[in-house]
């Protein structure tokens, strides 16, 4: 691999993060090297979360990795998927699962006003759609926390639970 090359080759993805998918061979200190300086970039542009998408062919850069900050969130019978995230606020890089479940919260004042946001990073971030506050269940919590804590980190607005309006089933993997 020509190291003339300063950083790890990359997609951005939606969520405000990049998505490194391996392909070449290259000796493991060549791949710290272009490692470390990838972070540094991606920091500087203020990216959130790092995908290694790192196929078994290349499985001698997974200990270089890990000790770099990643740690394992999948694997696949011909990959293993590597993460880290770079700032220092709280990860939110959900936890592998074959169903993830999300939430959308439909909020309403006294007024009968509908509370709408535009997205800080995701699919809608920077095109003008206004939308109702959303995002994923963690791992353990109810449904009805989780509507009520997204519209808090959405909004910093304090919400009352009252019904659930609807069900959306989905089955993805990255």
């Amino acid at each position: 691999m020509d190291l003339s090359v300063k950083i790890l080759p990359a997609t951005n993805d939606v969520h405000g993060g990049v998505i490194v998918d391996l392909k070449e061979p290259m000796d493991s200190e060549d791949f710290a090297t272009l490692l470390r300086s990838s972070l540094l970039h991606w920091k500087q542009q203020g990216k959130d979360g790092v995908w290694i998408k790192l196929p078994i062919e290349l499985v001698n850069l997974a200990e270089t990795a890990v000790k770099e900050g990643f740690w394992y969130h999948h694997a696949e019978p011909n990959y293993l998927m590597l993460v880290y995230w770079i700032p220092k606020t709280g990860c939110t890089i959900p936890p592998n699962a074959s169903h993830r479940v999300a939430v959308g919260a439909i909020v309403l004042n006294d007024k009968k006003e509908v509370l709408v946001v535009k997205e800080k990073r995701g699919g809608f971030h920077g095109i003008g759609v206004w939308k109702i506050p959303t995002g994923l269940v963690d791992a353990g919590e109810e449904i009805f926390e989780a509507a009520i804590r997204e519209v808090k980190e959405e909004t910093g607005i304090d919400t009352e639970f009252v019904e659930v309006l609807a069900f959306r089933y989905e089955f993805s993997k990255m």
